[in-house]
Order: structure tokens, then sequence, then C-alpha cells
């Protein structure tokens, strides 16, 4: 079966054969994968961003669904067959930051399908402690989306969202969708600041309110719509210098600033460190995810209720995976792509 994989040497992604399956260890579950999300963070790899976190002929992705294979010794609450999701993160247990009760931001994190083979593969064997079962009845389609909704859903829960609130999402790629669409939920009125035609017309589609801010100004846009008293949150998720120039002059006095984009730490943007200290505005980073992150996502998910659905653009055979590549590397008509496992379904 296929697996796709980066050659650092070479600095290209192909498809070859999966490897040979190996009982999982204690500890251990071997799941089929059915699905693969193509993130941004993929789209990094293969443009060497990240070589120095990864092996030479690596395996990538690690937004999957699937069901289990194997079980490694001592494994319980999880039967062959069951539909899992996995969280791809694993810290080890004398991890200080860990011991505090933050594995996500533990010093020794691994996130698999970067600082280890990822899902775009036959079997994939995790740590059991990463694996999530998933309700019956979940479109395994659907939740190979549940990685990108768990950001989301620890995003805004760190954007403090309360219904009534008025937000902004600066960048509306799918992690921006996602927040968009978590952030109703709570609900909040959302408008999304976004560039490219093809996503704006998904947010209208999803009853989302979104606007070119190339053709609009977004700062006086958000002032009519809250008579002058501005934003309550602001989520940046461009990583881009101009997202955060404008997250600054969009909140209230005392609004919240979550930065979720990753921006260059060897190009730092600059800040607007001054209305931050006049508006006395909150400025908050959020990074990837929490188990109770996972749960309400699957929750979620399983509701229904958000219209996944609709974000996923294209399902590709993960033999043409270039071609699935390409397609997210052009941008222009796509805003999400799953790769569809040849077993596991």
């Amino acid at each position: 079966m296929p697996a796709v994989y980066y050659s650092k040497a070479e600095r290209r992604l192909h498809v070859g054969p999966s490897p040979a399956p190996v009982a999982p260890g204690r500890g251990e579950v071997q799941i089929a994968v059915a699905f693969g999300g193509i993130c941004g963070t993929d789209m990094g790899i293969v443009h060497g961003k990240m070589d120095w976190r990864l092996s030479p002929e690596h395996i990538l992705g690690h937004e999957t669904s699937g069901t289990v294979a194997a079980l490694g010794p001592g494994i319980t609450g999880l039967d062959v067959g069951d539909p899992v999701t996995v969280m791809p993160l694993h810290a080890t247990a004398d991890d200080p930051v860990r011991r505090a009760g933050l594995e996500h931001i533990a010093e020794s994190l691994q996130f698999l399908g970067i600082d280890a083979p990822g899902g775009f593969q036959d079997r994939w064997t995790v740590p059991a402690s990463t694996v999530f079962k998933l309700p019956a009845g979940l479109p395994l389609n659907v939740a190979a989306l549940i990685e990108p909704l768990a950001v989301a859903c620890h995003d805004v829960r760190l954007g403090e969202v309360r219904p009534g609130h008025e937000v902004v999402v600066i960048g509306g790629g799918p992690i921006g969708a996602l927040i968009a669409l978590v952030a109703r939920n709570a609900g909040a009125r959302v408008l999304v600041s976004e560039i490219n035609p093809h996503r704006l017309a998904t947010f209208h589609n999803l009853g989302l309110e979104a606007v070119n801010p190339t053709e609009i100004d977004l700062q006086a846009l958000v002032k009519e719509r809250t008579d002058g008293t501005m934003a309550d949150v602001v989520f940046e998720v461009t990583g881009h210098p101009s997202g955060i120039a404008i997250a600054t002059a969009l909140p209230r006095a005392r609004g919240l600033i979550v930065v979720v984009g990753i921006h260059p730490a060897d190009r730092p943007p600059p800040v607007d460190l001054f209305r931050i200290f006049w508006r006395e505005l909150r400025l908050r980073g959020a990074r990837v995810y929490e188990r109770e992150d996972y749960d309400r996502a699957i929750a979620l998910a399983a509701e229904g209720s958000l219209g996944l659905e609709r974000l996923i653009t294209r399902v590709v055979p993960i033999a043409r995976a270039p071609e699935a590549f390409a397609a997210m590397e052009d941008g222009g008509t796509v805003m999400k792509v799953l790769l569809e496992m040849e077993s596991g379904k």
C-alpha cells in the first residue's frame, strides 16, 4: 500500500510503499488509516522548512482518521475495528512542563508526523495515549478534520469567547474557518477577514460574514458593526506582519488578541506596543491543543452542526498525493484536501 514521503536530500515529495507492518508493542496501537488531511505544516515540510526535525525519508501526515488494526499488550478501552483519530502529541513522563499539566507545550514534545513518522501510510503505530475513540456514525472523512478542529477549540477557549461577543478572525484558511465556526457555535457574532475569493464564497455558504480587507477598511467596518466599541476578541491566524498590525487596531479597550498564526522567530513582526499599553489590550499565544479540546472537537463533529463536510473541497486517492499537494500549493479554489487511503475505510 502507498505512503507519502518527503525526501530530505532531494527536497521532494513522492509516493512509495508503506513500511511493512510490525506488531504494536506495549502501550501502542496500530491504526488502519482511512483519511488524512493535508495541513499547512505539511506544506511547510515539503518547502524544506523543518528539515532539522525530520528523518531522511519522512512519512508525512498528522490529521487522520481510521480504525484500530491491532493492539499492543496491556491496552484497554479499545477494540480492533473501533473508529479512532489521533492527537499527534507525545511527551516524556518526566518532562517538567508535562508534569505541570501542559503536555502540549512540553520541552520534550514530539509531534507525530514531524518528529516521528506520520499517518499518510497504510498502518500507523502510535502511543495509545494519543488515540481517541470516535462515536458511532461519525463519517471518517469528517473525522479527519478533528485535529484542526481541536486547534480551533483550543483557540476559542483561550480566547474566552462568550455569547454576544464580537469576534474578528484575520485569515480565512482552514484553521481560521474552523475558529469562526467554533466561535459562532459559542454564541459570538463573527467577522472573517480573507482575500481569497473561493474561501470568501465558502464562508458566505456557511452563513458567516466575511470581507476582503483589500477592498474595505476593516477597522472602520468593525467600528461601525460595534457602534464604536470594537471587537471583544481578535484571532490573528495569518502569520503575516500585516495580520498582527491590523489585529492591534481592532480590539475594544481591554480586548483580547489571540495569536494563532506562526510568525517566524528570525523575522519577528513589529507590534504596536503603544496601542497595547494605551487600550490595556491583552495579547495571548495559542499553540495546538489539550485533551479537553480534542474531546470538544469530537463532540462538535459528532453533532454535525458546524457544516464541516462543506470545508472538504476535494478527496484524492493517496497514490495521487502529489496532485493533492499541488492543489493546496495553488490555493485558489481549495479549502481542505483529504487523502483517501487504499485500506482502512
